[in-house]
């Protein structure tokens, strides 16, 4: 309720009427800015003949990329299918550099407390070399360095029988593609779901109501058994194969292109989250490692059960930032000749003369990109934060 002093005050001296007047002062700076960009465009594009649309997307691509895992065929297909293979192509450098520069930063941010000297300051001098070096430069040594100059295939490197590198690409054992594959593979992630609420059911019950919880971690074991069985033997996995000197078929073949950059964004990107994950352990208590200690709790074991479970709720909001920079980065992948979104948008409004609409649907697609992977990071922060009673 108003008090009479409140009713008295000055307009001009009243802080609520301040706070709404700078906001709204604001937001007409911005739709004036706004507006003023949007005319100075439609007036150029009116005096260049061109009429403001999305219909080109219809229109014949009649150019090649490199690869595509949808189909597509320069003459046939229209600029929307060669957009929507470049967006395919990159959402598959995102999906595997966040999973596999996960991979990377927690390995050397643990790395950098390690007992053992070498790996210690083996992972701190990578971080230092691969923070200070500029990214585009990585990828060109990457693609230039490394695997342009990898043998030809008929002196190529060869490991297990079933791994191969030359300069056509990088050959990985896969399963068959087929409607099996698609049954079996969601048989593993319900086991995955199935597990999750099982894992958290069991700290419950250690947390709440002090129980061993071992029943449910034989379960937990036979469960992960299982998924590795329908993995292993299912799945029908194609090993690559050598059916005449230097040509490799069967598997799943990666190209240079695709190698190199999912190489330098997962190198680039794991040296900062491994200096996140550093920062995270560092934040927890030094009274943890030495409870643990006093427990006679091996060093390995408390790091897993006891100081990262706590570094986590730190680590969650920084990685969020470096999943969203990798997604953001891989748009360099047009210095390297792979053929992502961003570098098919380059040559669609160089054909079209369409660069304010090719500029938006690129602008439109990293940011639905970076929201969706802000939407999953929260998700997990909120499961990771203390809840308080």
């Amino acid at each position: 309720m108003t008090t009479q002093n409140e009713a008295n005050i000055p307009l001009w001296r009243d802080e609520r009427f301040w706070k709404i007047a700078v906001q709204l002062i604001v937001l007409a700076i911005v739709v004036a800015i706004g507006s003023l960009l949007v005319h100075n465009v439609s007036v150029n594009m009116q005096r260049s003949g061109v009429v403001f649309g999305f219909r080109f997307l219809d229109s014949q691509a009649s150019f090649a990329i490199g690869e595509s895992i949808i189909p597509y065929n320069p003459a046939v297909d229209s600029y929307r299918q060669v957009m929507l293979a470049g967006l395919v192509n990159t959402l598959r450098v995102i999906v595997v550099g966040i999973i596999l520069t996960t991979i990377v930063g927690i390995l050397a941010g643990v790395a950098s407390f390690s007992e053992n000297w070498l790996l210690r300051k083996g992972s701190q001098v990578y971080v230092e070399v691969i923070r200070n070096t500029p990214l585009l430069l990585q990828l060109y040594f990457w693609y230039r360095a490394v695997f342009t100059k990898l043998p030809r295939p008929a002196d190529r490197l060869e490991f297990l029988n079933s791994f191969y590198l030359s300069n056509r690409g990088v050959f990985l054992p896969w399963p068959t593609v087929s409607w099996n594959l698609a049954i079996w593979a969601g048989v593993v992630v319900a086991i995955a779901i199935g597990a999750f609420f099982l894992w958290r059911w069991r700290i419950y019950l250690m947390v709440e109501q002090g129980q061993s919880g071992l029943n449910q971690l034989y379960i937990l074991w036979g469960l992960g058994i299982i998924a590795l069985l329908i993995i292993i033997f299912p799945f029908n996995w194609q090993v690559p194969q050598e059916v005449s000197p230097g040509n490799i078929q069967g598997g799943l073949r990666l190209t240079i292109e695709y190698s190199a950059l999912v190489t330098g964004l997962v190198v680039y990107t794991g040296a900062y989250i491994s200096e996140i994950v550093r920062a995270g352990i560092q934040s927890v208590a030094k009274g943890q490692w030495e409870a643990a200690r006093a427990l006679g709790i091996h060093s390995g074991l408390t790091m897993r059960l006891v100081v990262f479970p706590q570094a986590l709720r730190v680590m969650i909001p920084p990685l969020n930032s470096q999943y969203m920079n990798l997604a953001k980065n891989s748009s360099l992948a047009i210095a390297i000749g792979y053929a992502d979104i961003y570098s098919v948008a380059n040559t669609t409004y160089n054909q079209t003369g369409r660069p304010v609409e090719v500029m938006i649907i690129i602008m439109i697609t990293y940011l639905i990109i970076n929201l969706l992977i802000s939407v999953v990071m929260n998700q997990f922060n909120r499961i990771a934060q203390l809840r308080e009673r």
